[in-house]
């Protein structure tokens, strides 16, 4: 039993690791008043038939803090780089060149760094509620042990590491979530 109690402790801590790795990433993808290539890591292009990311089928580089610079390994594929950007929720022009595209990235408005503060404010408790939901998973799982015959107080030392994991995640999620806004907020 002990061994059962240990891999699902395992478990949950690998699970609250992915959930805080994947806030993580959500969080990066949103627009901190620099330019940086993950902010296209969403925008998929159609390549030969097949929905590709951006950084698959070309360079993408910020060579200052104001815009970015894509190109694309074969120039037929500039028109389907544009036409994603500008069906996307960025809210950026593509400017063609011969052989890239340059996006200029506008200075934020107050209120459009607002709503970006909205929007890591929901990424990070999505994240929490995943934390959360995986904490509820394991106890239900530990409980199931308990009637299955193990001991009472490895549960109940088991349930207690498991409220540590949930604890220590929720606070890296917090911590993410305040460098995030710090970030947004400084002009």
């Amino acid at each position: 039993m002990d061994e059962e109690i240990q891999l699902y402790l395992s478990d949950a801590e690998e699970s609250m690791e992915k959930a805080l790795q994947h806030t993580n990433t959500e969080l990066s993808r949103i627009r901190a008043g620099k330019a940086s290539p993950a902010m296209l890591d969403s925008l998929r292009v159609d390549y030969y038939g097949t929905p590709t990311p951006i950084s698959q089928v070309a360079n993408v580089a910020a060579p200052d803090a104001r815009s970015l610079v894509i190109k694309p390994w074969e120039k037929n594929i500039l028109g389907e780089i544009s036409k994603a950007i500008k069906n996307s929720d960025l809210g950026l022009n593509p400017i063609m060149d011969a052989d890239s595209i340059r996006l200029n990235l506008p200075p934020m408005t107050e209120e459009r760094r607002r709503e970006l503060v909205k929007q890591v404010k929901n990424e990070s408790e999505g994240g929490k509620v995943r934390i959360r939901g995986i904490r509820k998973d394991v106890n239900e799982s530990l409980r199931k042990l308990l009637k299955e015959g193990a001991a009472e107080d490895a549960i109940k030392d088991a349930e207690a590491k498991v409220q540590k994991f949930t604890d220590s995640y929720i606070v890296k999620i917090d911590a993410a979530m305040s460098k995030k806004e710090s970030e947004i907020m400084t002009i």
